[in-house]
């Protein structure tokens, strides 16, 4: 399992990615995105994406010279048309517009249709939080999860993300994973899955990796987690007129574009009280929820956004590992766009300094 630095991995991929014909300030966003998953230890939304995003590049199913158009503006809400191209960077345009609406009017909803995968919600959410705004960042996926009762896929994983100003941030899928775990498991060749992550193709819960690859997930929470996904997709792709369950594509659809649908919500916390306030107070939310006593088999009372924290110190510190398999599809989607591989760097380590929360 090779292990790279973040700056290494983020100059192999903007290379790569300009191989498959992307402009370089956008490889360079689309290349921040994943190498920042990676930091964080949520690696499905890393490195591992990049050779699926090639795939769509060199079948012309995704366009990476379109900037996209904005279809109207009224007050607080905006609607964005990504016009097939590169999920982040739609997510970039979309964040600048949510902060800056936010900022002159206490709030912003924006809603963006006809883009592609984004990365990880969190980053985008985080945009927000950075400009002392509370981030709310949603999208559709493809249809490989059941409705509740349900045996044919009909909503995506469809997450759900939350960042603040303050140590908390909530980044979480509508189903009991992420699509990616069950991707990564396949990639890698790991033959069982946890129980309760997916579903075979014919509606039955599975523990095996390759039918859960050609099965689909299960919803959080049973009811409820299906109930949120539509919730999801109902702010994503109904209201902004973007395509709904099965229409939208997704990295097992060949032939097809992917057609996701993504909203942005910005609060403008001044509007209400002080930052510095504001952040203090969930400064103590947290030492409250960090208070309680620990159940029988645990060290301590986590809340979320805290593993990741720790992650990316540690990452930062020592590297990033990468599992063979996916390092395998890495180097092999280099050589699909002419990008020659350089050897490995050794790590040089560093003292581990938590990232500012």
């Amino acid at each position: 399992m090779p292990t790279i630095s973040s700056t290494d991995l983020t100059l192999l991929m903007e290379a790569i990615l300009e191989g498959g014909r992307v402009p370089p300030h956008k490889a360079k966003v689309v290349a921040a995105s994943l190498v920042a998953s990676n930091l964080r230890g949520v690696d499905t939304h890393g490195a591992q994406l990049l050779p699926f995003y090639i795939d769509q590049l060199l079948a012309g199913e995704m366009d990476p010279s379109t900037d996209g158009e904005v279809v109207s503006e009224q007050g607080a809400c905006l609607l964005f048309d990504g016009r097939n191209g590169l999920g982040q960077w739609v997510a970039e345009i979309c964040c600048g517009h949510a902060v800056r609406i936010a900022s002159q009017l206490g709030m912003a909803i924006v809603t963006a249709r006809e883009s592609n995968h984004f990365g990880a919600a969190a980053w985008w959410a985080q945009k927000m939080r950075q400009a002392g705004q509370i981030g709310i960042v949603m999208c559709s996926a493809s249809a490989i999860v059941p409705p509740w009762q349900g045996r044919e896929g009909r909503i995506g994983t469809n997450p759900i993300c939350m960042a603040l100003p303050g140590p908390w941030l909530l980044d979480m899928a509508t189903t009991t994973v992420a699509a990616g775990k069950i991707f990564k498991a396949h990639i890698n060749h790991q033959a069982e899955i946890p129980a309760g992550w997916a579903f075979d193709s014919s509606g039955a819960p599975t523990t095996d990796t390759e039918a859960a690859f050609k099965g689909m997930l299960m919803p959080l929470g049973g009811y409820k987690g299906s109930g949120l996904g539509m919730m999801v997709e109902i702010l994503c792709s109904v209201l902004g007129g973007g395509a709904m369950s099965t229409e939208v594509g997704g990295i097992r659809s060949k032939g097809r574009k992917r057609r996701t649908s993504q909203t942005f919500i910005a609060i403008d916390i001044a509007r209400f009280m002080p930052i510095e306030e504001f952040t203090a107070r969930v400064e103590k939310l947290v030492r409250i929820i960090k208070s309680t006593p620990v159940a029988r088999g645990y060290d301590e009372v986590l809340v979320a956004g805290e593993p990741e924290w720790r992650m990316e110190a540690e990452r930062l510190a020592h590297g990033i590992p990468i599992a063979e398999g996916n390092w395998e599809q890495l180097v092999e989607a280099a050589g699909r766009v002419g990008v020659a591989v350089p050897a490995i760097r050794p790590v040089q380590a560093v003292p581990a300094i938590r990232p500012v929360q």
